[in-house]
């Protein structure tokens, strides 16, 4: 089983200018005109261009937003280096929404990109997340 990660944007210009400025990502392949595919982690994130106020789902009456939303699901990118990895987000335009934080198992910056969508940095310290294991 493989994973694919989707983002939905409404500038998808912008977006691939912001995920390669702040992530280091490249273009892999452009999927018609409102896809890209960007590549240079573990899984590739497609960026898909979904204009605001559309239909979210069949399912529900939830419409796009690209204001600043909470959602249980979100990006954790692993970083050597927190404070690097946070400035070069911002410098690309995410928000730093708190202080980075620190706990046993490593370091912790909350972050959301320029589409509203929260993601975090999380430093690696000691042995982790198995300094919490059982």
């Amino acid at each position: 089983m493989q994973i694919l990660i989707n983002v939905d944007v409404d500038d998808l210009n912008k977006a691939i200018q912001f995920y390669e400025s702040a992530f280091a990502l490249k273009v892999g392949r452009r999927l018609g005109a409102d896809g890209v595919e960007m590549l240079g982690m573990s899984s590739p994130i497609y960026l898909l261009a979904k204009a605001a106020g559309t239909t979210a789902a069949g399912t529900t009456a939830l419409k796009r937003s690209y204001a600043r939303h909470w959602t249980p699901v979100h990006f954790d990118f692993v970083v050597e280096d927190i404070e690097s990895a946070v400035r070069q987000a911002v410098a690309a335009g995410a928000q730093l929404e708190s202080a980075v934080t620190t706990a046993k198992w490593g370091r912790l910056a909350l972050m959301a990109d320029p589409f509203g969508h929260g993601f975090c940095f999380v430093q690696f310290l000691g042995r982790g997340y198995d300094e919490m294991a059982c």
